[in-house]
This record gives C-alpha cells, structure tokens and sequence, in this order.
C-alpha cells in the first residue's frame, strides 16, 4: 500500500507557474501526475521511472509540464509553466508497478490505467 498527498495547488494567474509536489509513503518504480476539471474525463499528464526516464502524453503537454522526483525522499514534483485558464483542475499523483514494454523496453506509461495508488488531488486555478 502506497499512500500520495499532493501539495502546491492554489490560484495563479494566466501566465504564471506553479510546482506540485506528491509525498509518497512508500516506493513505486512508476509515478505519475492526472487531472481532471469539473465535467470531463480524467486526463494523463505526465510519468517518470525509478530512474529519472520521463514520459508526456502530448507534446503539448510536454512543452509545459515537467515531472520529476526524488527517491531519497519517495517525492514527485510537477512544474508547470506558462499555465492556462483551461489548465483549471484537481491535479492527482498517482503511484504504481506496472510498465509497459516494447520489446525489450520497458517505461512507465502515462496512462492512469497502470497505476494503483491515487492521491486525494491539489487543486489549480488559473485565472485570465
């Protein structure tokens, strides 16, 4: 059992940033950051493996949105820059053990469909 809380949620203006930070009460090789906004599907963001390899779902998502994490203190942190009205959302960490492989390759996908433990969310507001 892999308990997240996420932290770094507020209300920013368009434009601005904000880093998201997701303390995980265990080790998961895979962690990940979704959000969803009122009235739509949850949406994939971003993933990194125990190694620091990183995946985006889009590249727009990519352009924006950074992952990365420190295992030494079991911490997944989202920058986010140049943030967006439409960005408004519950933003959720999410942990797992489940890689997807390509061959030989294995990575942690972006999918919240490979991932077991879910924070209870942080929410971001960016306002025009």
């Amino acid at each position: 059992q892999v308990q997240l809380v996420e932290s770094g949620g507020g209300s920013v203006q368009s434009g601005g940033s904000l880093r998201l930070s997701c303390a995980a009460s265990g080790y998961a090789n895979c962690m990940g950051w979704f959000r969803q906004a009122p009235g739509k599907d949850r949406e994939d963001l971003v993933a990194i493996d125990n190694r620091g390899r990183t995946a985006a779902s889009t590249e727009s998502v990519k352009a924006r949105f950074t992952i990365s994490r420190d295992n030494s203190e079991n911490t997944v942190y989202l920058e986010m820059s140049a943030l967006k009205p439409e960005d408004t959302a519950m933003y959720y960490c999410a942990a797992g053990f489940r890689e997807s492989c390509v061959g030989a390759y294995c990575y942690c996908s972006t999918s919240g469909e490979h991932y077991t433990y879910w924070g209870q969310g942080t929410q971001v507001t960016v306002s025009s």
